[in-house]
């Protein structure tokens, strides 16, 4: 089973070793809404998971509740080598592995990393459509510095955009305030929630 290309634990520095079954990451399609359960499945095979969580408020008519909801809806990180590709596919709740050409397309691991790290700034991170081009900038401070992403900007707020190329999936990182000329990234907190750190600023890439 395959998908042609058209996510809690996280992963560690890049380690891939030499030869044809060296373990890589790759994105695993899930049922809806099976994105925990198809992660314990794997988990409970031996397999390394991956599966990227956002906090998002929800209002009812008697009240308001902060749930924790996948980033990428429908997808689970996994780690996995060439001869446990069966092993993937067979688990409860998996759909497919993302291909290209008929084989799975390994999800390069800074892609990874920069998900992990926006989820780890404590800044407000939501799911984001696709950007396939846009005003790249480089994050000059804070705790996202050296980060690169696509700079959106609306009226009330600019927003850093990193995306998942392999698969086609954004989630952005939002800062409240004007985005200067110069691609000057304000957050919306001054100091990061907690931490007593300054808000990241941003560079345009020459």
């Amino acid at each position: 089973m395959e998908e042609q290309a058209d996510s809690q634990r996280t992963p560690g520095a890049s380690d891939e070793r030499e030869g044809s079954d060296a373990a890589r990451w790759f994105a695993v399609t899930v049922r809806p809404q099976h994105e925990q359960s198809a992660q314990k499945g794997l988990e409970a095979k031996g397999l390394e998971t991956y599966l990227p969580l956002y906090l998002a408020v929800r209002q009812w008519s008697d009240r308001t509740k902060t749930l924790q909801l996948p980033l990428f809806p429908g997808y689970v990180f996994c780690r996995f080598g060439r001869t446990q590709h069966t092993t993937v596919v067979r688990t409860p709740g998996v759909r497919t592995i993302v291909s290209f050409g008929g084989e799975p397309a390994p999800v390069p691991e800074v892609e990874l990393e920069a998900v992990r790290r926006i989820l780890a700034s404590g800044s407000q991170v939501e799911p984001w459509p696709f950007l396939a081009a846009g005003q790249r900038i480089r994050i000059a401070s804070g705790p996202l510095q050296g980060m690169e992403g696509t700079l959106v900007e609306t009226p009330e707020s600019c927003r850093l955009v990193v995306s998942v190329e392999m698969f086609q999936r954004s989630c952005a990182v939002r800062g409240e305030g004007e985005c200067s000329g110069a691609g000057e990234l304000r957050a919306a907190t001054a100091r990061q929630r907690g931490g007593g750190r300054p808000a990241p600023r941003a560079t345009r890439r020459r």
